[in-house]
């Protein structure tokens, strides 16, 4: 309240509106507004001392000054007084709501607090019985008697490999991702809006640095194509060249994909610019994009660099909430290790604005998606590896609000891994400070500052004649100040509250040393008219202006209202030549990247304590670090570095010698070193046998060949794209004579004459293929029911059999389709009872080429992979690509605890009524299967998913089958992951899969809805689903995981005709995106 220069205002006129001050108070409690009348209050109520004693300490809501200026402006004595009491009242209720929030937070901090003291207490039971005496009481130890993660937070690497030159040899593939902004390599629109800033810059430089790197081939950074009016035509481009991959000692190009480049992926409405709270429901689709372009890049550099054999990502990064949660599912469907940068979190913001009090939760999550980001961060928690961060403030005071990061028991589980003891499925990711990069190639350090003097006087000569062109910002500085020759403390940020420019305006008005020792340069954004500004910002402003006019400070100061991005540098430079110093006086900084830009220019610096900065001046030691709300310390601090010439110069050179530890080269090896001691996985199947070959043959996938290319035309004259196949006809706009154009052009294109022993090979292995691989592999399209009809006892309803015999004769229609599309079942029901049930109804299980069961715990392939007794087999390769972090046993042995326990309790006797039983039967290895007892007491999955993260189990809950079962299956197994699984393994494109869908079903139905793949919803087929126990009412909506509307989903009747169903499903075959 302290900083408003209204309040004086306000309380002079409150005492000139003729209260009589010796009248008695009433307090400021709730009663005052419910039992007293207007009449009383008019006579009995003090707003003066009201103001003073209740509101001056506890209020700051800049928002009031424009109530207060309307109060000034009433000129009637009595219409003045009335309004000055209903500011009054207007504040005591804000200060009521404020301390109600205090009191929720206070609560929500209580309920964590248990929450993760009780699932401690879980972990520690089920991790000492494999443990001897001495190790059970380390592990008590560590967890409870665990030292402040402040003293010890970084991990001991010195165990670690730095990367160097020895690890040219590499050739890797990375994979960054940035979704939301317009992101582009050069003239980037920094600023634009909210979505196009630091970030944008950032994953650019990092993508350039990475490519740069001994031992890196290719650096793909993924972002959302937009071709809309409303944005350049180069954010429509489906690729960008960022930098050309590093010569070899002889000058030749190590490859011709080598380098960086802007990988633009289409996903949502095409020609519209849509900010990041509303690309959520698109996520998915971008995925399936996405994966088709890493699975044609892989085989391109198989045949540049890797010897035939696919060359996987050796990590995918993905870079805030959007992106981490795609890189969660992408690297999930490629089995590859992740990597999370979260830029700014969902919860600490959430916890800013729950504090400031103007908005409810429901409005906050309104206007951000709020929980659809927090979801989207805890996901990217659960699949990463690593989580970089900027400083140990963002461990500490952050990430530690998640679920799925708890740092006690994170060092308990690493400690455990180290020791090769069985950690239960359990895993926490690891947390790596490293400080965004640089590039210092453009700074040229100024250690000569003799002709500055020269300089300084060339702006005011009246000729324009100059010795020396001078950057035309030093005019606009300059022409503020008096005496320019002066050392210039600069600072440089948002005119934001929070960055508390106007205590380093008072702290330098209010020393007279100071101010005549010195001058002060704020840059404080562009602006054309303060009106025209933010509330906030317009107020940082006009507050400025009133303090530089009370201290008369007029030729001291300098403010000019525009610079550009690349004026900051010249900025820089001349308080430097000044033997200047840059301040951050900010109340809190999360990292600090302007005070590394200073001191690579040669500039010591004057920081907050509180936040990043504490970490840069550790690793520099080129400045002063002083409390924020100080005003002597600061200007203490600041007389100090421009008074001492020799520490000025030690500083500067502080600086100077330590700022290659900023540097891109710097932040990259860091970078590789640590993400190198991930655990490396890829797919590990075959792909060089001449089965392999004769099916991406016969397959004609629609990957790109090149992502140089948009498109292709198959010898059946489709086009394929990215996310679509649509026969020739499409393509040409339905044009006869363009059609026989085409037509006359693939008659023309040659096929290469076969030499006799392949041909002989050829026959070998087609005599030999369909009985070594599923029959999937020579599909083009797969039509994947999956239908969820279930009795109220969860059993199978026979009224699916009608059903998937009218898919079939739909599809029978066309022999041409036919021939090449296949058919899936996708259910949560277990092989045997799905068997027993079709069998039943006399529908032969060989009529599918995959049986996707148990919600996506298993897949068989009927007729390739079976017992002796002919028994089908689940598919080996995907037990192996889903087993990453599951623990069966912890998750049994936790899941009977949560659901046998009321919340924040302990768990109830083996001896009491259960809501679940298991269900032997339906479970398998890598599924654990739950009779619902009784649904009333059954948990929400979020609930559910929440407790097992905070006890570091990661694994998909799910009820299905009419909310008679829960199942449980591993973390990256799904029934939509297991679509793209089929994509990754057998070159079956998701954009060729048509899903067939229930208006309702189990809880995992909506993630079937959204993607590149054709969805047919049949409606009335479903009556009753699960989904009534997803999520609770504080929790992210439907429409932010499913599209309001898309060409790819489309509906049809319980009672359609198999004509019916083919129109439908060739409406979808002819949609191609928003």
């Amino acid at each position: 309240m302290a900083g408003n220069e209204w309040i004086n205002g306000y309380l002079e006129a409150i005492l000139d509106s003729g209260k009589d001050e010796n009248q008695k108070p009433i307090n400021g409690s709730s009663t005052v507004g419910v039992h007293v009348s207007g009449r009383e209050r008019s006579v009995h109520f003090n707003p003066t001392k009201y103001f003073v004693e209740e509101v001056v300490s506890g209020v700051n809501e800049t928002d009031l000054h424009r109530t207060w200026i309307k109060v000034v402006a009433t000129r009637n004595t009595k219409e003045r007084t009335s309004r000055l009491e209903n500011m009054c009242w207007r504040i005591w209720h804000l200060t009521r709501k404020k301390k109600q929030l205090e009191w929720e937070d206070h609560q929500r901090r209580a309920h964590r607090r248990r929450e993760r003291e009780l699932g401690r207490r879980d972990v520690t039971d089920d991790m000492s019985e494999d443990l001897s005496e001495g190790e059970k009481g380390a592990v008590l130890g560590e967890l409870v008697n665990f030292e402040s993660p402040k003293k010890s937070i970084q991990r001991n690497l010195s165990h670690l490999e730095v990367w160097s030159d020895n690890n040219k040899e590499k050739k890797l593939y990375i994979v960054l991702i940035s979704l939301h902004g317009l992101v582009r390599g050069e003239n980037m629109e920094l600023g634009r809006d909210s979505d196009t800033g630091g970030q944008v810059k950032y994953v650019v430089e990092l993508a350039r640095a990475l490519a740069k790197m001994p031992g890196v081939y290719r650096v793909d950074l993924f972002t959302r194509q937009v071709a809309s009016p409303d944005v350049d035509w180069s954010y429509g481009e489906p690729t960008e060249m960022l930098t050309a991959g590093p010569e070899d000692a002889d000058g030749i190009d190590v490859g011709e994909s080598s380098g960086a480049y802007i990988i633009r992926i289409p996903f949502g409405p095409r020609d519209r610019y849509l900010p990041k709270e509303v690309l959520w429901p698109h996520i998915q689709e971008f995925v399936d994009g996405a994966l088709a372009h890493v699975l044609n890049m892989s085989k391109v550099l198989g045949e540049q660099i890797g010897e035939g054999q696919p060359v996987w990502p050796y990590v995918i990064h993905g870079h805030y909430a959007d992106a981490g949660d795609s890189a969660a599912l992408l690297s999930g469907a490629l089995n590859v290790p992740m990597v999370l940068t979260g830029h700014s979190l969902g919860r600490n913001k959430l916890e800013q604005l729950l504090k400031q009090g103007r908005q409810s939760k429901e409005d906050i999550n309104s206007t951000y998606k709020i929980w659809r980001r927090i979801e989207g961060e805890e996901l990217s928690l659960d699949a990463a590896e690593l989580v970089i961060t900027s400083t140990k403030q963002e461990i500490e005071e952050q990430w530690g609000l998640y679920d799925g990061y708890d740092v006690k028991l994170e060092r308990v589980l690493r400690a455990r891994s180290r020791r090769n003891v069985n950690c239960h499925g359990r895993y926490m990711p690891r947390m790596s400070v490293i400080p965004p990069g640089m590039d210092f190639s453009n700074v040229v350090a100024q250690a000569d500052t003799s002709d500055i003097d020269g300089e300084l006087m060339s702006l005011s000569n009246p000729d324009g004649a100059s010795p020396k062109a001078v950057p035309a910002i030093w005019a606009e500085v300059v022409r503020f100040l008096t005496n320019p020759h002066k050392p210039m403390i600069l600072a440089l940020s948002r005119p934001d509250p929070k960055k508390n420019l106007t205590t380093l305006l008072k702290a330098f008005g209010e020393c007279r040393p100071l101010r005549e020792f010195a001058n002060l340069t704020l840059i404080m954004g562009n602006r054309d008219d303060i009106d025209e500004m933010s509330a906030g910002n317009a107020n940082v402003l006009t507050t400025v202006l009133k303090l530089i006019d009370r201290y008369d400070l007029y030729g001291q100061v300098a403010f000019p209202k525009h610079h550009k991005q690349n004026d900051v540098p010249d900025i820089y430079r001349l308080a430097a030549k000044t033997k200047g110093v840059f301040i951050n006086p900010a109340l809190v900084e999360p990292f600090g990247l302007t005070l590394i830009e200073a001191a690579a220019h040669g500039l010591p610096m004057v920081a907050t304590k509180n936040g990043g900065p504490v970490d840069i001046h550790r690793a520099l030691n080129n400045g002063l670090l002083v409390d924020p709300h100080d005003q002597k310390s600061i200007a203490d601090a600041l007389l100090k570095l421009v008074s001492e010439k020799n520490l000025w110069h030690d500083c500067q050179r502080n600086g100077w010698k330590n700022i290659h530890l900023y540097s891109w080269p710097e932040h990259c090896r860091t970078y590789l070193t640590k993400v190198a001691a991930c655990r490396m996985r890829h797919p590990m199947w075959k792909t060089d046998t001449p089965a392999d070959e004769l099916a991406v043959e016969e397959s004609l996938n629609d990957s790109l060949k090149d992502v140089d290319m948009s498109l292709r035309l198959s010898i059946d004259g489709e086009k394929s794209s990215l996310n679509e196949s649509v026969d020739y006809s499409a393509a040409t706009g339905g044009d006869p004579e363009l059609q026989d154009q085409v037509k006359r052009v693939l008659s023309k294109m040659k096929k290469p004459e076969p030499k006799p022993q392949d041909a002989e090979v050829k026959s070998k292995v087609s005599d030999n293929v369909q009985s070594k691989y599923p029959m999937l592999r020579r599909r083009r399209r797969l039509i994947v029911i999956a239908l969820d009809c279930y009795d109220s006892n969860g059993n199978p309803q026979k009224k699916m059999i009608p059903i998937i015999q009218q898919i079939f004769k739909a599809i029978k229609l066309d022999p041409q389709i036919a021939r090449m599309s296949g058919f899936a079942i996708s259910t949560a029901m277990p092989m045997s009872e799905l068997t027993k049930f079709l069998q039943s109804e006399n529908v032969k299980i060989n009529e599918f080429d995959a049986l996707i069961c148990s919600s996506g715990g298993e897949v068989f392939y009927p007729g390739i992979y079976t017992k002796e007794d002919g028994t089908p087999l689940p598919d080996p390769d995907y037990l192996s690509h889903i087993d990453y972090r599951w623990g069966s046993d912890g998750v049994k042995k936790t899941i009977w605890k949560l659901m046998n326990a009321p919340d924040g309790e302990e768990p109830k006797s083996p001896n009491s009524s259960s809501p679940i039983k298991e269900d032997q039967g339906a479970s398998s290895s890598h599924c654990l299967s739950y009779m619902i007892k009784d649904v009333n007491k059954a948990k929400r999955v979020d609930d559910i998913r929440q407790k097992l993260r905070i006890r570091g189990l990661r694994c998909h809950v799910m009820y299905c089958r009419n909310s008679t079962r829960m199942q449980v299956i591993p973390l990256l197994a799904s029934r939509a992951q297991a679509l793209r699984y089929l994509f990754v393994r057998w070159r079956l494109n998701v954009a060729n899969m048509y899903v067939i869908l229930g208006e309702t079903g189990d809880t995992d139905i909506e993630e079937m809805i959204s993607g590149t793949h054709k969805t047919l919803i049949m409606k009335g087929v479903v009556e009753k689903g699960s989904e009534n126990l997803l999520r609770s009412s504080v929790s992210y909506l439907r429409e932010d995981i499913v599209p309001a509307a898309s060409p790819l989903v489309s509906y049809a009747s319980a009672g359609a005709t198999p004509e019916d169903i083919a129109n439908a499903l060739r409406k979808l075959s002819r949609s191609g995106g928003m």
